[in-house]
C-alpha cells in the first residue's frame, strides 16, 4: 500500500496506568510555600493553587470525557479491519471482523499505541509504535498474530518514524533519530530479525521516507526545511546513492508514492500555485504532469491503489473534507465520492484495490471507521463510538465567518477565517462569555471535527467558542502561511486583537468575559494576547506554550530546532534575538494582571517544561494570579485519560472563576 497507508509512526503521548480525577485520586496533603503557593500532588500531577473539584462538576463532566472515537488503521487479509480506540486509559489497537461487529482489543499497554499497519503476506501481523511517558522516542514493534506476541525491531533509545514495507513484507525501511539530534538515519531490516538492521543513508535535517518501492530497491526520500520548502530524492538502497528528482525551488512537496512499475511518482506540490495539487513526475525525464484539477483549496492527502489504476485524494475546503477518485490514465477526470459533511482521515486502499478505508468525523459525532466499495459506491460504517450517554441532539454545530483585521489586500481589509460554536441560549439579554481557542503549529488549522470538550463548554458553561485561523495557518494558500514568519510574528497576535473588536460588535457575545485558550504555539498566542490585550481579557489558559522564542530554540529537542528557526527566526542572529527579547511574553509578563492557568507535561521534548516554569515564576513575582498543573508522566500535551480528566476539571473551575458560575 502507498502513501497514507504505509505506517506513519505518530509521535505518541504517554499514559498513566491508573485513571484518576483530582477529587478521587490519592492526594498528598497540600502545602503552602512562603510565597503563598499551595501545592498538592495527585498521582503523577503536581497542582499549584488549583482547587479540588466539587462532586457535581466531576459527575457531569465525566460523561463528556467518556466519549470516544475509532480511527481506521488498515485492512486485514480475512476482510476485517484494524482500528484504534480507547476502552481503558489510552488508545490501543483493536480488530473488527465485520461492520458494526465487536471490537476485539489486541494490544494492552500503559502507554498509548500509535498507528498500526498490516505487514504484507503475514496473515494479519502488524507493526505499531509507542513511546514512554510522552518522550516521543517511539519504538517500532511487530505484533505476530499467530503467537500474540509483540517484539521491538528498532534500537532502544532512538526515535523511529515513517515505517514502510516492501510488497512481499520481507523488508522494512524507516527513519531513525538518535539522542534528539538533527541527524537522520535511513535504515532497512527484516523485522523478524532486529540484528539485520542496516544503515542506508545518513543526513542532517528533516529527512524522512515518503515511500519504498515494491521491490525494496529504491526509497523516495524527502527533506522538510519549512512548511513551504521541501525536497525529494530517490535513494538507491544497495549503494546509498542519492539522486534529486525535484528542482531546487522554494516550493513544498508532501507525501509521494511510486507507481507500481517504479518509473514515476505521484506527489503533492504547490509549485507555481497558492495551493497544493497532485502531480506525476517521470523519474527518467523529470517531466511533470498535473493530475488534480485547478482549485482554490489544498489537496491534503492521496493514496494510490496497489494496482496503480486509481488515485484517491482528499481536499481541504475551508476546513471540511471532500474525497475524489481519479483514474491514472492520461486525461482522466476526478469523481467526488458522496460522504457526510465533515472531516476525513486515514484514507487507504485494500490490497485488492476494491475498497477504501477511512475515518469520518462530523461536528456532532466523533470519528468512526468506514469502508467504501468503489464498484458499487456503497459506504459501510464499521464502528459506532460512544458519546457518554449524552443526547446528540443537544450538540451544537459551528458557523463559519470571516472578520476584518488590521492590514489590507487589494485595498480592502484582510479577512481572517474562523468558526464559532454558539450556545442556543445566547441573546442580547443573555450574552455568552467567549473562549477563543487558538490552534498550535503555527502551521496548523482549526477544522470543525467533533470535540466533546467544546460541546461541554457550550452546553454546560454556556460559552461561545471561537476558532480563528489567524495568519500563518495552513489551508488558505502559501502566501497566507508565510504572513507571520520571523519579524512578522506579532501580526498574528494583532489578528486576535481584531477578533476582540469583532466580538465587541456581536449583540449576543459578552466582550468583557473573554478567555484565550491554546496549546504549543497556541500557548504562545495565549501569553502574547495577555501581554498585548490584558485589559480586554478575563483570563488565559496556556498549555505547553512558548514563553520566549530564544530560550525555546535553545532548549527544544535538536531534531526540531532548525525547522523552528525557519518559522520563528534564528536566535543566533543579533537582530532577531533583539526582536525575540522585545516581544517575549516572559519579558512583558508585568502586563499580565488577569488570571492565568499554565498546563505542562514534564517530559515535553518540543516545548520544554522550562518555558512554563519561567512564565509562572515571572507572573507570580509581579503579583499575578497563576494556577499551574504539571504531569510528571506526560509530554507535549496530556494523553492519559486520568490526566486529561483532571485537566478538564481544573479548566472548568478556572472558567467558572473568570466567567462566574452558571
Amino acid at each position: 500500500m502507498k502513501t497514507s497507508r504505509a505506517l506513519l509512526m505518530a509521535l505518541v503521548l504517554s499514559v498513566s496506568p491508573m485513571a484518576m480525577s483530582i477529587a478521587t485520586a490519592q492526594t498528598a496533603p497540600a502545602s503552602a510555600s512562603a510565597s503563598g503557593v499551595e501545592t498538592r500532588t495527585v498521582g503523577q500531577l503536581v497542582l499549584e493553587n488549583v482547587p479540588a473539584t466539587p462532586e457535581a462538576i466531576r459527575e457531569r463532566l465525566i460523561q463528556y470525557t467518556n466519549t470516544r472515537a475509532a480511527t481506521f488503521q488498515d485492512f486485514l487479509p480475512d476482510g476485517g479491519i484494524l482500528i484504534s480506540t480507547r476502552f481503558g486509559d489510552v488508545p490501543q489497537i483493536h480488530e473488527v471482523k465485520m461492520p458494526m461487529g465487536a471490537r476485539s482489543q489486541l494490544t494492552f499497554y500503559a502507554e498509548p499505541v500509535g498507528g498500526a499497519g498490516v505487514r504484507p503476506n503475514s496473515g494479519g501481523s502488524f507493526v505499531f509504535g509507542k513511546d514512554k511517558g510522552g518522550d516521543e522516542f517511539v519504538q517500532g514493534y511487530l505484533f505476530d498474530r499467530k503467537s500474540g506476541l509483540a517484539k521491538a525491531f528498532t534500537e532502544p533509545g532512538t526515535q523511529n518514524s515513517g515505517i514502510r514495507f516492501t510488497k512481499d513484507g520481507k523488508m522494512v525501511a524507516w527513519t531513525v533519530t538518535r539522542n534528539g539530534t538533527a541527524v537522520r538515519d535511513i535504515v532497512v531490516a527484516n523485522p523478524d530479525d532486529p540484528t539485520s538492521r542496516r544503515l542506508v543513508y545518513r543526513g542532517e535535517g528533516g529527512f524522512g521516507i515518503a515511500d519504498l518501492s515494491d521491490d525494496g530497491k529504491t526509497i523516495l526520500l524527502g527533506q522538510s526545511i519549512s512548511v513551504s520548502y521541501s525536497k525529494r530524492w530517490v535513494l538507491d538502497v544497495a549503494t546509498g546513492t542519492l539522486t534529486p528528482i525535484t528542482p531546487d525551488l522554494k516550493v513544498s512537496y508532501d507525501g509521494g508514492a511510486f507507481a507500481p512499475d517504479g518509473k514515476s511518482i505521484y506527489i503533492l506540490t504547490d509549485e507555481g500555485s497558492e495551493f497544493a495539487y497532485l502531480v506525476q513526475i517521470d523519474l527518467a525525464t523529470g517531466n511533470r504532469t498535473r493530475v488534480s484539477p485547478v482549485m482554490s483549496w489544498d489537496v491534503d492527502g492521496v493514496d494510490l491503489s496497489p494496482d496503480g489504476k486509481t488515485l484517491a485524494y482528499t481536499t481541504n475546503e475551508n476546513g471540511l473534507s471532500k474525497l475524489y477518485l481519479q483514474a491514472t490514465t492520461p486525461g482522466a477526470k476526478p469523481r467526488q465520492v458522496a460522504l457526510p459533511v465533515g472531516t476525513i482521515g486515514g484514507v487507504g486502499w485494500d490490497p485488492a484495490s476494491k475498497r477504501l478505508g477511512m475515518t469520518l468525523s462530523t461536528a456532532k459525532a466523533p470519528g468512526d471507521a468506514y469502508t467504501y466499495e468503489v464498484a458499487t459506491g456503497k459506504l459501510t460504517r464499521w464502528t459506532q463510538s460512544e458519546i457518554g450517554g449524552l443526547n446528540p441532539d443537544t450538540f451544537v454545530e459551528p458557523s463559519f465567518f470571516d472578520y476584518p483585521t488590521f492590514d489590507q489586500v487589494d485595498g480592502k481589509p484582510r479577512q481572517i477565517p474562523a468558526f464559532i460554536y454558539k450556545p442556543k441560549s445566547a441573546s442580547a439579554d443573555n450574552k455568552a462569555p467567549v473562549i477563543i481557542n487558538i490552534h498550535g503549529g503555527p502551521e496548523g488549522q482549526s477544522r470543525p471535527g467533533f470535540s466533546s470538550t467544546v460541546q461541554y463548554w457550550v452546553n454546560e458553561l454556556g460559552a461561545a467558542v471561537i476558532f480563528p485561523n489567524v495568519r500563518g495557518s495552513t489551508g488558505y494558500g502559501k502566501t497566507y502561511v508565510d504572513l507571520d514568519n520571523g519579524f512578522k510574528r506579532e501580526d498574528s497576535v494583532k489578528d486576535i486583537g481584531a477578533l476582540l473588536d469583532w466580538i465587541a460588535t456581536q449583540p449576543d457575545l459578552n466582550d468583557r468575559k473573554v478567555v484565550v485558550y491554546g496549546g504549543s504555539y497556541g500557548g504562545y498566542m495565549v501569553l502574547a494576547s495577555m501581554t498585548n490585550f490584558n485589559d480586554r481579557l478575563a483570563g488565559g489558559i496556556d498549555i505547553v506554550g512558548i514563553s520566549h522564542f530564544t530560550t525555546f530554540l535553545q532548549n527544544t529537542n535538536g531534531y526540531r530546532r532548525d525547522l523552528r528557526r525557519v518559522e520563528y527566526g534564528d536566535e543566533r542572529d543579533p537582530a532577531m534575538r533583539a526582536f525575540h527579547e522585545k516581544i517575549a511574553p516572559l519579558n512583558n509578563a508585568h502586563k499580565i494582571t488577569k488570571p492565568l492557568f499554565v498546563i505542562q507535561g514534564a517530559n515535553d521534548p518540543r516545548v520544554p517544561k522550562s518555558e512554563a516554569d519561567q512564565i509562572v515564576a515571572r507572573v507570580r513575582a509581579n503579583g499575578g494570579q497563576v494556577w499551574y498543573m504539571v504531569a510528571n508522566d506526560e509530554g507535549h500535551g496530556f494523553a492519559k485519560k486520568g490526566n486529561r480528566d483532571a485537566q478538564r476539571e481544573a479548566e472548568t473551575l478556572f472558567f467558572q472563576q473568570v466567567f462566574g458560575s452558571k
